[in-house]
């Protein structure tokens, strides 16, 4: 059922956002770091984990792809919400911290693509009768 795949999202989202919470404490910043990230990394290899057991039906998979695909706007939208103009007044290492994060992204990419080599293509929706 397609909710199924709403509860992966949402199990997934409330450890990401715990984990998240824990990180920001751990290096002593009373906000979320990266909850959201960790959430969508989480969604990502369970949902490939339970295809690869044969455990996620057609139904619940369709309810993972839609909210996959809803996901990223989402993660913008909350990013649009912060308060850049206070991090910038907050003094320049929040921009140089953002600023490396984002070169180290377009760095990483090459290397991230090349791993596990070339694979199958995935089936198009409703192929399989899992």
């Amino acid at each position: 059922m397609v909710i199924y795949g709403v509860g992966l999202l949402a199990a997934c989202y409330l450890s990401g956002v715990f984990l998240g919470d824990l990180l920001g404490d751990l290096i002593g910043v009373q906000a979320n770091v990266g909850g959201v990230g960790i959430a969508m990394l989480f969604l990502i290899l369970a949902s490939d984990a339970l295809i690869k057991r044969g455990r996620l039906k057609l139904h619940t998979r369709e309810g993972v792809i839609f909210w996959s695909a809803i996901y990223i706007p989402v993660i913008v939208a909350m990013a649009a919400t912060q308060n850049v103009v206070a991090a910038l007044h907050g003094g320049p290492m929040a921009f140089l911290a953002g600023a490396l994060a984002v070169v180290a992204c377009f760095v990483l990419v090459p290397v991230i693509s090349r791993i596990g080599g070339a694979g199958e293509p995935l089936p198009a929706p409703g192929e399989e009768g899992v």
